[in-house]
């Protein structure tokens, strides 16, 4: 036999059983990447609360030294008396001097607590109250994808783009280290 007809041979032989040998461990290895079918990013609504003030226009009664109305009670009795004093004669005088007294009393108390009623102050207060700011953060993206005939849906913390990687028959989610750059 020829010698260069064997040394085709066997290399030949060689090549073919590497060949068949890299297919059969990439078929065994199974697919090295998983095709991305759809991205949702997930969302998520914060609300972070701030004091709002505003200044208010406020009326008040104004503070009064006598709240019980006693120096119109006494001003309305005795003028009250006085009158019922000029009133008929005898016992009746009396009578209706009394009857004079506690209704100017009760007068002057009335008046008095109106006129106290009337008497305002009016003062800036600053009313404050908590609303809410919101607003809408990603927390990750909903990823859909096939493996081989399978699908399945995973959660990550980024796009992965049009494929996500396999390793040993596993999805590999973390995100891929950068290349260092060498100086």
């Amino acid at each position: 036999m020829n010698k260069s007809l064997i040394t085709g041979l066997v290399a030949g032989a060689v090549i073919a059983t590497a060949a068949g040998a890299f297919a059969g461990y990439q078929v065994l290895r199974g697919p090295e990447f998983a095709q991305v079918v759809g991205v949702k990013p997930l969302m998520k609504t914060v609300r972070t609360p701030r004091q709002q003030c505003h200044d208010e226009q406020v009326v008040q009664q104004a503070p009064t030294r006598d709240p019980h109305q006693i120096t119109g009670s006494v001003i309305g009795a005795v003028v009250g008396g006085v009158l019922g004093n000029q009133v008929g004669g005898g016992s009746g005088k009396k009578l209706a001097t009394v009857a004079g007294a506690a209704a100017g009393g009760y007068a002057g108390n009335r008046v008095q607590k109106k006129m106290q009623a009337g008497n305002t102050v009016t003062t800036t207060q600053q009313r404050c109250e908590t609303v809410y700011d919101s607003h809408q953060e990603r927390t990750g993206y909903e990823v859909r994808y096939r493996l081989g005939d399978e699908e399945g849906k995973v959660r990550m913390d980024r796009d992965p783009g049009e494929r996500i990687p396999v390793r040993d028959g596993k999805l590999v989610l973390d995100a891929p280290k950068p290349e260092s750059t060498k100086t």
